[in-house]
């Protein structure tokens, strides 16, 4: 029945419907950004919530709106894997749609947008729910969904240095954690497009990003010990995120204004991290 009703709303062109209140429109719309069928999910709920926003529909609201997808990051936080990865995954999606929107429009004051940002990374680095890809429930994907809202939250104009270097430090975290299993579907890309966008800021120093990167180097050099374990588990998601950080600051749009000596670092760090295809004698032993 309401899948019905919002398979019509999506067929207008996602006009907001008039025979109910909004607050009751964004409350059932809210419910459904945690169904397990991504038809509800994926296919209504979110383009229709993310339409409004952008359209302006929540202006008056955001502060609401935002605070009510800061609260979706909770549920379930901690459990073993559950559906209630996709309620916080897209909660965390749309929280970044509400950043954008205020990075557009001076529609959230600066204390609420820190809030915001305080709640998104520590869901960000407590979330252990790392499936991409669902069978018959579609995405969850929701270390990449908290990529995508750091990075509307990087390019808000409230975050100075400080606060910049403190999102590139849940970067470096994020991708240092133990883990049992691997990075598989595009986090290490949407991490690396949320550091662009901390970059682009022009206001991070080389002399801070340097040891940044160096920390990362650590973390992708370190492999668990012979424990019956995948050896790579330790520092396999730092490696692969150092190699799209390579590729985003190499051939990325808008580059930032540290990309040439920012590069040279990063390219050290991969040669230290692949002594055995990238070390300049071309020994491939190992």
């Amino acid at each position: 029945m309401a899948g019905s009703y919002w398979q019509q709303v999506q067929a207008g062109g996602l006009a907001v419907p008039d025979d109910r209140p909004l607050d009751d429109l964004t409350a059932e719309l809210t419910r459904m950004l945690g169904d397990p069928d991504p038809a509800v999910r994926d296919g209504l709920a979110y383009p229709t919530l993310s339409t409004w926003i952008h359209r302006g529909v929540y202006d008056d609201l955001l502060v609401g709106l935002g605070d009510g997808m800061a609260t979706g990051l909770a549920p379930g936080l901690g459990e073993p894997e559950s559906d209630g990865v996709f309620r916080r995954s897209y909660s965390a999606l749309l929280l970044g749609e509400c950043l954008a929107r205020a990075n557009a429009d001076p529609l959230v004051p600066v204390g609420k947008v820190l809030e915001w940002g305080d709640r998104l990374a520590t869901w960000l680095l407590r979330e252990n729910d790392l499936r991409g890809w669902v069978p018959d429930k579609g995405w969850a994907r929701a270390v990449a969904h908290g990529a995508d809202a750091l990075a509307s939250l990087a390019a808000s104009p409230h975050l100075g240095a400080p606060e910049l270097t403190v999102v590139l430090d849940v970067v470096a975290d994020r991708v240092l954690l133990p883990v049992d299993r691997l990075f598989t579907h595009g986090e290490p890309d949407r991490l690396a497009a949320a550091v662009l966008a901390v970059l682009r800021r022009d206001t991070v120093p080389l002399d801070v990003l340097e040891p940044w990167v160096a920390r990362l180097a650590a973390g992708a050099r370190t492999r668990s010990s012979y424990d019956g374990r995948d050896p790579h588990l330790a520092g396999g998601n730092a490696e692969t995120f150092l190699r799209a950080l390579h590729l985003q600051l190499a051939l990325g749009p808008r580059p930032p204004a540290v990309r040439s000596d920012l590069l040279l670092v990063v390219v050290e760090a991969l040669r230290s991290t692949n002594p055995h295809t990238l070390a300049p004698s071309g020994d491939t032993r190992g």
